[in-house]
């Protein structure tokens, strides 16, 4: 999933080492178990109650926000609100162009697909949650039968004409539609990848939407041959090879059921307007200010589960076991884009939880990396686990200056400070990457060497020279896109700009909102941008996916990037099953970009979060964004605890 900086607010490990070697230090548990088990350590310091005033504003912090209370009310009756914070204004919320996390994070809570995952279980376990169990699979791993269950209805929504505005059930026409939405070339999706040569038809599909005249209507009844009905609850996919990964990717956004009537009666204006199946529904949104959702009283009927890892018991987390979800009335979101505002929010008492900006981290820890006191008295705990993102500026290979200048691009990425970056910038909580893979991930060669990653301004200041013969005089400035206006993406922008000065490089940098940002990338209009991907599900091929050259922008290869020989190696490697093998294959993909040098990798992070202990049930979850409705809040404790 594109960053944004991380899944809402991103903070990194308080120490520069491999996350496998930190992260035990804090828990004397297999956090990594079978490669993919990125457990969490909790640190729970002494609790004493003090008085806080105000609202309570949840932030959303790094994987997943902060959940909050069940329709439970207080001695008063009230309605449990959560008061959330959003650190970048949305794109929009149709699950065909959802790529970044800060959408993702909102539409989790309104969409849900055939599939997702174990809230407590670690390693990560797909369940069912859309499909009333796992497919039936064709001996040949080729046909996927999926049953869906028979209590699934769209939240009520004006489109729904023939009803009245309340929502109808969902068929497994709802899927194919979707997933056809998708295809559509006319609708530049950012997430055919998901699909694109894995049904069978389906490309087909998409090579008739594109001889579609302008005025015409695409015709979403034409027969995919992959994609198939035999009643109303059963969808059948047949695809052209196997797809290991296929079963991730459907409990995924993109993949989530679309109804018709919403398309037909909001046209263009879907965006604003998602009509889904999720524990939530879209009450009211300002743009770039404030959004308000609301518990889907047509929701599904789904408890809380009964069990998870050794020990969840005594921490309290199978305290609602069985109980129905949600635990929430209404969400409100306000969009804070500064850290200092949402820092001091939280300090006041008026946020759940919350990252930690580089500027206040001595304000938190101490010197042995631990919580400090004046904290923990506050009721605050400290959460910390393994986030499976990597951080870089990438360029665009069809840019003429840049994607045509290797030796450049090599210069640009020798001449950066990674050690100096992270210290200046995340109060050394990172580790410098060399890889586009993550350290959590199996595939991640620790023994790898990543020349391109090396500070050597020296080197740098040699290959500059090649790179002026290689463009056959002086170069341009070079314009580096910010993802944001705040404090910290300046402060970002300049050091940026003042590294590569160092060297004799100019770097012009341009600062934008979010979704001005997307826009530029999306459309191969910037030349270098800042940006960053964490995992969609625990499977490298999320990451390798990302320099498949049929995959370039719109898609999620913002770096436009194109090498037959790893082309090659990725489809390979992504019809083969689990093992050794497609280990090996991986690394070998993963040094061919090292070397082609498409991107200027910075860091890899560690989620390092704050909140208060009212806030129950909580257990990060690092690819699920549908969380919200597991989470509550002691309502009474908040009150006693806020003076309201």
């Amino acid at each position: 999933m594109m960053l944004f900086s991380g899944r809402g607010i991103m903070v990194l490990a308080p120490d520069s080492v491999n996350v496998q070697r930190y992260i035990p230090r804090l828990a004397s548990k297999d956090l990594l178990s079978q490669g993919y088990g990125m457990g969490v350590a909790t640190l729970n310091l002494k609790r004493h109650k003090a008085k806080r005033a105000g609202l309570l504003l949840a932030v959303l912090v790094t994987v997943t926000a902060a959940g909050c209370g069940k329709s439970e009310r207080s001695g008063n009756g009230d309605r449990t609100v959560r008061y959330s914070a959003l650190p970048a204004k949305l794109r929009g919320l149709d699950p065909m162009d959802i790529g970044d996390t800060t959408s993702a994070l909102i539409a989790g809570r309104i969409f849900d697909c055939l599939y997702q995952y174990h809230y407590l279980k670690r390693p990560y376990e797909l369940v069912p949650c859309l499909a009333a169990d796992f497919p039936e699979i064709s001996d040949d791993k080729l046909t996927y039968t999926f049953r869906l269950r028979d209590d699934l209805y769209f939240a009520d929504d004006p489109c729904f004409e023939s009803t009245g505005g309340r929502g109808r059930q969902v068929v497994a026409e709802d899927f194919m539609y979707a997933w056809k939405r998708v295809a559509d070339i006319k609708n530049v999706s950012k997430n055919w990848w998901v699909f694109e040569d894995h049904i069978v038809g389906l490309d087909e599909f998409r090579e008739y939407t594109q001889s579609v005249k302008q005025g015409e209507t695409v015709d979403y009844s034409r027969e995919v041959e992959g994609l198939q009905a035999p009643d109303k609850l059963t969808l059948v996919v047949t695809l052209k090879k196997p797809w290991p990964q296929i079963l991730y990717l459907l409990a995924h956004e993109p993949t989530a059921p679309v109804a018709r009537e919403a398309v037909t009666y909001y046209g263009k204006e879907l965006l604003n307007h998602p009509v889904g199946t999720g524990a939530f529904m879209l009450k009211s949104w300002v743009r770039g200010s404030k959004l308000v959702m609301v518990r889907n009283p047509r929701y599904r009927r789904e408890l809380y589960p009964s069990e998870g890892e050794p020990g969840e018991a005594e921490k309290g987390l199978l305290d609602d076991a069985g109980k129905p979800l949600p635990f929430i009335d209404e969400i409100q979101y306000q969009v804070i884009i500064e850290d200092q505002p949402r820092w001091l929010l939280f300090m006041q008492g008026n946020l759940d939880a919350s990252a930690i900006p580089k500027d206040n981290y001595d304000q938190a820890i101490d010197v042995g990396r631990q919580l400090k006191p004046e904290m923990a008295e506050k009721g605050i705990d400290l959460t910390i686990f393994p986030d499976p993102s990597t951080f870089w500026y990438g360029f665009n290979m069809e840019d003429p200056v840049v994607g045509r200048n290797k030796p450049l691009r090599r210069a640009m990425s020798m001449a950066f400070n990674r050690e100096e970056y992270i210290e200046i910038f995340t109060n050394n909580r990172g580790e410098p990457a060399r890889s586009v893979l993550p350290p959590v991930f199996k595939e991640y060669d620790p023994e790898g060497k990543n020349p391109n990653c090396e500070y050597n301004p020296q080197r740098a200041s040699k290959l500059l020279e090649e790179a002026v013969r290689v463009h056959g005089g002086p170069l341009p400035a070079i314009q580096l896109f910010m993802p944001g206006t705040d404090t910290t993406f300046r402060q970002m922008g300049d050091y940026a700009r003042r590294t590569m000065e160092a060297v004799g490089i100019e770097l012009d940098v341009a600062y934008m909102d979010w979704p001005t940002f997307q826009d530029r990338v999306k459309t191969k209009s910037a030349q270098m941008f800042a940006m960053g991907w964490i995992a969609d599900y625990p499977d490298p091929e999320n990451f390798m996916q990302l320099f498949y050259s049929k995959n370039s922008s719109p898609g999620p290869n913002n770096f436009n990037y194109s090498n037959p020989e790893f082309d090659e190696l990725y489809l390979e490697a992504a019809a083969m099953p689990d093992g050794p093998e497609r280990v090996a294959l991986y690394r070998r993909m993963d040094r061919i970009v090292q070397d082609d040098c498409p991107t200027l990798l910075t860091l890899h992070r560690v989620a390092y979060v704050l909140k208060y202990d009212w806030l129950l049930n909580y257990k990060p979850h690092v690819f699920a964004y549908n969380t919200l409705k597991y989470q509550r809040v002691d309502v009474e404790a908040r009150r006693r605890a806020v003076g309201r």
